[in-house]
């Protein structure tokens, strides 16, 4: 512990005594009037402590004071008939629905980008730990994750840094702990450069019963931190790193970057379980931005009385720390919890069990303050929701930017960008794009991921969702999907985030699984530019709508601004990046629906309708460099409609496989249909063709949205087909899986070009190790 320098403590009594003190709240990240608000509340300066308070939880990381005005849509947007299944909603750590059978999950996703291109390992390592905690913390055990990574030009010296720090990060962390990962995206683009995103995704499970919230209530309860030390790592942490721009000079923040041990936190969480089932918890709250700052006025502020934490007392692995320090450092593998006096020997008799450091700190008082104390001198005293809820709110000035019509009308038209005009150069962009980077095989990345630990997985990556098995008496089970275009976000956010929104929906589908609920992660730049306050407000408006039209409640999620190098306007952010994540329940994980065809002679079918639609593709982007034109329309009502058809037919065992159709068009997913378990396809066009007025190159690389292919037995085609027309759902037959005892297997687009489906693995798998070893 560290020693009390009495004669330089900033007591709360010596704070009101000085008023005229200078103070560093400039380098806190407080501005001026953010400064004078805080004297007004307190009616004198405030110490230090306090200061360093108020600093980390009104930084916009934590407090979303630029982005609250516009996040209320989603409530607006929220019917009654999407409150069913939701049991908890956005607010606490992490949102709660009921999947059946007295089975509850709980899942979300936050970014951790700046201090992951600081110090990849740890930067992505921590993130992933944070967003595990935060499932923890709702009574729930962890058992997935997933990450949505997204970096720099593929061939930039400095992705080469980023990429496998990060990737062993994510690894890492998720292997040591025990935890499968089981999908996720990988994005390069020269706009996250500067300032890589890393979206981490976790899920958990419980009974209802077993659903616990972050406050702290009924006087004389105790204040208990347990878990790994406070350290010096970690102060101001992603609270302060997540509330500002980048420079272009590059990583000089490393000491702000939190160090993690996934060891730790695996022993965290077996102990928390257990407390748990003992029912000695009365309150929650995971120690991640803001640390003890966050953890003490969050539970104070949504209890029925005050708090007095005894800082002093808080176990330290450098006893150096200030109180300021403690109070703002981001240590991981740390909770705070609420406990009755009668429990606190039970309590402490699990943890030394676990061999869990614990300490009571203080109590909940009958007062309506936040009281610290430092070896017997008050340094804080403040009103808790001040500090935790009611920070500023800015309504932001955005406009729509003046660049955006022109962008919008550079089209992709045939005439000014080129096409292939004979089927060998059809062949040979085939090839180029199962090859380039944001559609070439991401085993590199996901080889390094344990998929399967823990048992309970029964689809992952490179399947279009992840499932794994919550029950297993009953097989019940979850799948999820985190999809996002910043491309198509770029051109219009509002559709983008719907697209995103719609890809999510659309994977889960196509994995047999009903929707249920999203999660969010809405990563742009710097909110103090209109131009991508703009970009927010328009994703999140068309976000809370498409939600309402699928009937999916948002149940939280995470909002990460400054995302920026620089500070030359918009041009300097990163592409506008709503990361959009859907839950859906399987009655019985045993009937999932993988990605890929496994046997010769199932008919292949195209649901949906194509279009001339290149704006924003990937094919525009990696042939040409190019970004322009409208992103594929969004119709929420066919996309509802394919997806209560995938699911029906997954249900009733009419399809064997099923791959949506979204970056590559159908190109990419007959290619990674093949390649899933090696059976090749003949596939025929002529149809399509005269059905939808389109041309062989559009029909397989436009990206029009709410499509999918499927692979239907021949003994089930009658069945599916008069679903399909029942239902008023457009589905062509292309194809048949196609191989022969003996002969190597091919993709066949008969008319055009055939390719061994050897090369497409060989050019699909030899991008990311040709680059990052």
């Amino acid at each position: 512990m560290s020693t009390p320098t009495p004669a330089g403590l900033d007591t709360v009594a010596r704070a009101a005594a000085t008023p005229e003190r200078e103070q560093p709240w400039a380098d806190l990240g407080l501005k001026a009037d953010e400064y004078a608000r805080i004297r007004e509340i307190l009616g004198r300066r405030p110490t230090g402590a306090e200061l360093a308070m108020y600093s980390v939880m009104w930084s916009e990381h934590c407090s979303y004071k630029s982005s609250k005005v516009h996040l209320k849509v989603f409530g607006d947007h929220l019917t009654d008939a999407m409150k069913t299944s939701l049991m908890v909603g956005i607010g606490e750590n992490a949102g709660v629905v009921d999947i059946g059978h007295d089975w509850a999950v709980t899942f979300k996703v936050e970014s951790h980008n700046h201090p992951s291109f600081i110090e990849p390992y740890q930067g992505a390592a921590t993130g992933v730990g944070g967003i595990i905690r935060d499932i923890m913390a709702m009574g729930a055990r962890p058992i997935a994750v997933m990450d949505s990574l997204r970096f720099g030009a593929i061939d930039h010296p400095d992705t080469a840094r980023v990429v496998p720090g990060v990737v062993s990060g994510v690894g890492g962390y998720g292997n040591c702990i025990g935890l499968p990962n089981i999908g996720g995206e990988v994005v390069f683009d020269p706009s996250y450069q500067g300032n890589p995103l890393v979206n981490a995704l976790c899920v958990g499970a419980m009974k209802h019963a077993d659903v616990h919230l972050a406050n702290a209530r009924g006087v004389g309860n105790l204040v208990v931190l347990f878990g790994a030390r406070t350290g010096g790592d970690g102060i101001g942490g992603v609270s302060v790193l997540a509330s500002e721009t980048f420079e272009d000079s590059g990583p000089s923040k490393r000491p702000a970057v939190q160090v993690g041990d996934p060891f730790q936190e695996k022993v965290l969480i077996e102990c928390c379980l257990d407390l748990f089932s003992a029912d000695l918890v009365e309150g929650i709250q995971d120690l991640g931005g803001a640390g003890l700052s966050c953890a003490t006025s969050e539970l104070a502020s949504a209890g029925d009385g005050g708090m007095l934490v005894h800082l002093d007392r808080v176990p330290l692995r450098d006893p150096s720390l200030s109180p300021e320090e403690i109070l703002m450092s981001e240590s991981q593998e740390r909770m705070m919890a609420v406990v009755t006096p009668a429990n606190i020997d039970a309590f402490l008799a699990v943890t030394a069990r676990w061999d869990v450091e614990a300490a009571v700190l203080g109590e909940v008082t009958d007062g309506d303050h936040l009281v610290v104390q430092w070896h017997g001198e008050t340094v804080v005293d403040v009103p808790p929701r001040t500090v935790a809820h009611d920070g500023p709110v800015y309504e932001r000035p955005y406009a729509r930017p003046a660049s955006q019509d022109a962008l919008q009308a550079d089209v992709p038209t045939a005439e000014r960008l080129a096409r292939p005009g004979t089927d060998e150069e059809l062949r040979a962009l085939l090839l180029r794009m199962v090859a380039s980077p944001n559609l070439c095989s991401r085993a590199w990345v996901t080889d390094q991921y344990d998929r399967y630990v823990l048992g309970g997985t029964a689809l992952a990556t490179p399947d279009d969702a992840g499932v794994v098995r919550v029950d297993e008496e009953t097989g019940l089970g979850v799948a999820l999907s985190l999809d996002g275009n910043g491309r198509y976000a770029r051109l219009d956010p509002r559709t983008g985030a719907q697209l995103a929104l719609a890809e999510a929906y659309r994977n889960v589908s196509a994995a047999g699984a009903k929707p249920l609920a999203v999660t969010d992660c809405l990563n742009f730049g710097s909110p103090e530019d209109p131009g991508v306050m703009w970009q927010f407000a328009e994703a999140v408006r068309g976000l809370a709508v498409g939600c309402e039209a699928l009937g999916v409640p948002v149940t939280g999620g995470n909002v990460s601004l400054y995302n920026q190098t620089g500070d030359q306007g918009l041009d300097s952010a990163v592409l506008p990046t709503p990361v959009i994540g859907v839950l859906g329940v399987l009655d019985d994980v045993r009937r999932r629906t993988p990605s890929g065809w496994k046997v010769a002679g199932q008919n292949l079918y195209l649901l949906g309708t194509t279009r001339e639609e290149f704006g924003g593709s990937e094919w525009a982007w990696a042939e040409h460099g190019h970004l322009g034109g409208m992103p594929p329309a969004v119709d929420f009502a066919a996309e509802a409609l394919l997806g209560d058809v995938l699911v029906q037919c997954s249900r009733d065992g009419l399809v064997d496989a099923a791959h949506d159709l979204s970056d590559g068009g159908l190109a990419q997913a007959l290619v990674e249909s093949v390649l899933r378990y090696g059976v090749g396809a003949r596939v025929w066009l002529d149809e399509l063709l005269e059905r939808d007025g389109i041309d062989a190159f559009t029909a397989l690389f436009a990206e029009s949205a709410a499509r999918a292919v499927v692979a239907v037995p021949r003994e089930e085609e009658v069945r599916f087909t008069d679903m399909c027309t029942a239902r008023g759902l457009p589905h062509l037959r292309i194809g048949v899986s196609d191989a022969e005892p003996g002969v190597e297997p091919v993709l066949d687009v008969q008319g055009h070009f055939a390719v061994p489906v050897a090369d497409l693995r060989a050019a699909h798998s030899s991008t990311l190790p040709r680059h990052f070893g």
